[in-house]
């Protein structure tokens, strides 16, 4: 993960390249620059896509692909390893090395202060958590309410789309009135727990399918919470209300060579860079 230098660009989008017809690397940059879009995420040390981002202005969190890290009882070792080969070519203080967890880790997360990690993934997070308490660096986290609203329907659609008009959970004098602060707060606490009370979290996705699960997946819903995150993390969370929530939408384009049917619809833009529908990053 590249160190970002423009602390007041808060959001930045992932590039995920799974997709047909997907236009060139150099007229993704392109876009980017034209919707003042100054962060992205990519998944692989592609080439042309570093060749077309040199010298662009966008920060980048660079992906070692999942299928290069065996398991997560290897990723510590994975990561020290990368982190003392950027360090001994004189990039440690340019280049820091994390890595991104999902938020089904954690247990226990309703009301957010009882958040913690599942019994059976401590003993191989918390050197993970040691590593980068040691050396300064956030850990990443995907966050996804869409994927919360699928699993529990008892939540309201209006809780996970920021438009909630009221506070739906109260946790020890905190109100939460979404539940995308109740997700990342559950996740501070169950850092806390493990001994990362110190660690900073970049949302390393975040977003909401347009088409491909029923009524749920709309291009209004995918609009109203792109646009509402991209607001809501100019601010902090009831846990953390000060500073800002460095965050990464999912996904800058359709990507249809994914499964199932829903991961296909999460682009803002279709592969023509057309958006399907507005948004700003202003």
């Amino acid at each position: 993960m590249r160190l970002m230098k423009d602390p007041s660009a808060q959001s930045g989008v992932c590039y995920g390249r799974l997709g047909n017809g997907l236009p060139s690397p150099a007229d993704v940059v392109s876009l980017c620059n034209r919707n003042n879009i100054r962060r992205m995420r990519i998944y692989e040390p592609d080439q042309l896509t570093l060749q077309a981002l040199r010298g662009s202005n966008i920060e980048v969190m660079l992906g070692v692909p999942n299928t290069d890290l065996e398991n997560v009882a290897v990723l510590f070792n994975a990561i020290r390893n990368i982190q003392t080969a950027i360090s001994g070519a004189g990039l440690g203080n340019q280049i820091k090395v994390s890595t991104a967890i999902e938020t089904g880790l954690t247990t226990d997360t309703s009301p957010p202060s009882n958040g913690r990690f599942k019994d059976d993934v401590l003993r191989f997070i918390e050197p993970i958590i040691n590593f980068l308490v040691t050396n300064r660096v956030p850990l990443l986290v995907n966050l996804y309410p869409y994927f919360s609203v699928v699993d529990n329907p008892v939540i309201k659609l209006e809780y996970a789309l920021f438009t909630s008009p009221e506070v739906v959970v109260n946790d020890i004098g905190r109100g939460y009135k979404n539940l995308f602060d109740a997700i990342l707060d559950a996740t501070y606490s169950a850092l806390e727990k493990a001994g990362g009370s110190s660690l900073q979290i970049v949302v390393s996705e975040s977003g909401w399918p347009s088409a491909g699960a029923g009524q749920l997946t709309s291009i209004d819903n995918a609009r109203t919470y792109n646009n509402n995150l991209i607001q809501h993390v100019k601010g902090g969370s009831p846990k953390r209300p000060s500073g800002q929530i460095e965050t990464y939408i999912f996904d800058l384009f359709d990507e249809d060579q994914k499964n199932p049917e829903v991961e296909k619809h999460f682009g803002l833009y279709s592969a023509n860079m057309q958006p399907k529908y507005q948004i700003s990053f202003n």
